[in-house]
């Protein structure tokens, strides 16, 4: 389902005389100042792109559960002509993964992430072969009326249609049921294998997965030669508990890449908030609860910002990167895809990394845990 493309070849010119003196000579023209011929390198190159699966994609994401979330984000239909800008900015800075979710979007604008992505992708004026160019990673709703394998895959149907795609990159199960429905967790791992058997995904993965069941899922789906690409979870400086680094290792050992969403700890780690200052919606009562104890790491995020001549978002986004996961930072301005990109042509030393981790643990509290992620 390739774009139109479409490319016009410059007419040929004949060689314009060149402009000479009055006696005759060739007229010299100034030389353009030296910052006129620099060129500023991408933000990443080619070879630096990281291995999902069979897919390559940018060293960071974006997330857009923000899309169509009325309650949490406060997302307005009047939006969209700046998460469209957000889109354009990231794909022409080279960002060519996007999160999202079928569930993503409150009441009447369920699913309305997708349906943007999709629009957003027909509509982009840049260079695009494919569609295939972006990679999607949606989730797929372990909702208590998908029971078989068979509505699963037509859960995936259907995110399809709202994308305008004939495939998605990735295709994961938004969480895992063991903890209150096990027998309807076999049916949803049989829907990833059958979803990726028909071609509808070019690779399939799991969020909210804990070790132990990672391991059993990946079991299963080795024996039906189908391959787990990527596990997604709550991973940050506010995230970084026992049972998060067993998970990464465990990622790291059977060759899963780990996606790292909410690596702002949901706009705490910006700098942004303080106990005066709190987010509307739901989120304040979190804050609340979590930004009293973390002066230590905020002054710690804060300085070596400083040092680096970074935000202390881009420092955060970093910290991930060099913890060897995608983290997918969620955007609805532009101002957010600006930031964000900034965390990206540079690395923390192991020594700042050391020196957050440590600021980390000196703080009392942490982020709350996905209720959906397992053991």
């Amino acid at each position: 389902m390739a774009l139109p493309v479409t490319t016009r070849a410059a007419p040929a010119m004949p060689f314009a005389p060149q402009p000479r003196t009055a006696g005759g000579g060739l007229l010299r023209r100034p030389s353009p100042p030296a910052a006129a011929l620099r060129i500023a390198p991408p933000l990443f190159w080619p070879w630096q792109k990281v291995k999902v699966g069979p897919l390559s994609v940018s060293p960071m994401g974006f997330g857009t559960w923000a899309w169509g979330n009325q309650l949490l984000w406060g997302y307005q239909e009047s939006m969209d002509t700046e998460l469209l800008e957000c889109f354009n900015l990231a794909l022409k800075n080279g960002i060519n993964l996007f999160d999202t979710a079928d569930s993503y979007g409150t009441g009447k604008l369920n699913g309305q992430s997708e349906r943007l992505l999709g629009k957003f992708i027909r509509e982009y004026e840049g260079p695009m072969k494919s569609p295939d160019d972006v990679i999607i990673a949606t989730k797929f709703a372990a909702y208590p009326w998908r029971l078989t394998s068979g509505q699963f895959v037509s859960a995936c149907k259907s995110s399809l249609e709202r994308l305008q795609l004939d495939r998605l990159g990735i295709g994961q199960l938004h969480w895992s049921t063991a903890n209150y429905a096990p027998l309807q967790e076999r049916a949803l791992w049989d829907g990833l294998v059958e979803m990726y058997e028909k071609g509808l995904v070019r690779a399939v993965g799991v969020s909210n997965y804990g070790p132990k069941q990672l391991l059993k899922i990946h079991s299963h789906l080795s024996s039906r030669g189908v391959p787990l690409s990527s596990a997604q979870v709550q991973f940050s400086l506010l995230s970084m508990g026992d049972e998060q680094m067993e998970l990464k290792t465990v990622c790291d050992s059977l060759g899963i890449r780990l996606i790292a969403y909410s690596p702002l700890g949901l706009g705490m780690l910006t700098g942004k908030y303080t106990t005066s200052n709190l987010p509307s919606g739901p989120r304040s009562v979190l804050f609340r609860q979590i930004l009293p104890g973390l002066e230590s790491l905020l002054t710690c995020l804060k300085r070596i910002a400083e040092r680096k001549g970074k935000t202390m978002s881009q420092v955060a986004i970093n910290w991930c990167i060099c913890k060897g996961t995608i983290p997918i930072p969620g955007v609805k301005t532009v101002r957010h895809v600006e930031d964000n990109l900034g965390a990206l042509g540079w690395r923390l030393s192991p020594a700042e990394v050391s020196e957050l981790e440590a600021a980390a643990m000196e703080s009392p509290k942490r982020m709350v845990q996905n209720i959906f992620q397992t053991a």
